[in-house]
């Protein structure tokens, strides 16, 4: 699949040694062998990575988005990805979080782009997007708003630079603490772009914890047993994991029916009954990514 082939793109973000080449490499090839047409795809880096995929355009991170504050929790150096000049602006984009797996068609949620100006995320708050999200925000001049998860975001670089440049003419005000939604990167991109966001649907892609974890095992089990939801699940085209809590790689050791407890209090458990067919999907993903590592590590 050669870029000039290519009518859409994956954008990827990494800085520093967290996730290995072969994982990355891993991710790449997973999103090209299940996409229904070819992608570019472009790595926001801070520094120049060998051995990665062919075809893979590495970009380097704006200065300004690296310092130090910006890469911990908040992750607001992902904001990088609206900044202009870094991904190419021919194509509409599609980031996905490094620690996301993906079992189907990336390509299905561009279909949510109703114009270029969209942009699609993961819902994470009550609050829904849509007229009733945009209505609060408007009332409450910007204090309340929907709001969204970043792990995976639909977008189009020709028309989203104002996200990176309204959080880097807000820093120069007054620093990171200008606003409140300057504290992550997904509450500053659900805030700036109110206006255009919508929600990546349920049954397209989830977060693992928001779906799979919650904190009474009788709750999971019933909601696992449900023939709708498990049909949902079926379905999905990508999971994201949340990293430091529940890693791809200790799933694997894991006994069936073992938990997993995150800091909120919510549960995983480990078994067919409370994940369905994901957890077969997962076992899959990172067995060849073990392979993958192991033989070019």
């Amino acid at each position: 699949m050669t870029d000039r082939a290519a009518d859409w793109q994956v954008v990827l973000v990494l800085w520093g040694t967290k996730y290995p080449v072969a994982e990355v490499n891993h991710l790449i090839r997973t999103i090209r062998a299940r996409a229904s047409r070819p992608c570019r795809v472009v790595l926001i880096t801070d520094r120049p990575h060998d051995g990665l995929e062919p075809g893979t355009l590495q970009r380097p991170f704006p200065e300004f988005f690296l310092q130090p504050g910006f890469r911990l929790g908040g992750c607001q150096a992902k904001l990088a990805m609206f900044d202009a000049g870094v991904v190419p602006t021919d194509l509409p984009a599609v980031f996905v979080d490094i620690d996301t797996v993906v079992f189907g068609d990336l390509t299905r949620v561009l279909a949510l782009q109703t114009s270029r100006k969209t942009v699609a995320m993961l819902q994470s708050a009550v609050l829904p997007f849509g007229p009733l999200g945009r209505l609060v925000w408007r009332i409450t001049g910007g204090q309340r708003y929907a709001r969204g998860n970043s792990s995976i975001v639909v977008y189009h670089p020709a028309e989203c630079g104002y996200i990176a440049q309204r959080f880097r003419d807000l820093f120069a005000q007054g620093g990171p603490d200008t606003i409140r939604p300057m504290i992550a990167d997904e509450r500053f991109i659900s805030w700036a772009a109110q206006p255009h966001v919508r929600a990546i649907p349920r049954a397209m892609a989830v977060k693992l914890p928001t779906e799979f974890m919650l904190p009474w095992p009788w709750l999971i089990r019933l909601r696992a047993s449900l023939p709708w939801v498990r049909r949902r699940w079926a379905g999905l085209v990508a999971v994201t994991l949340p990293g430091v809590e529940v890693k791809g790689e200790t799933l694997l050791t894991l006994p069936d029916g073992a938990e997993i407890v995150d800091r909120k209090g919510r549960r995983l458990i480990w078994s067919d009954g409370a994940l369905g067919p994901i957890k077969a999907r997962l076992i899959d993903h990172y067995r060849a990514l073990q392979r993958a590592t192991q033989e070019n590590p």
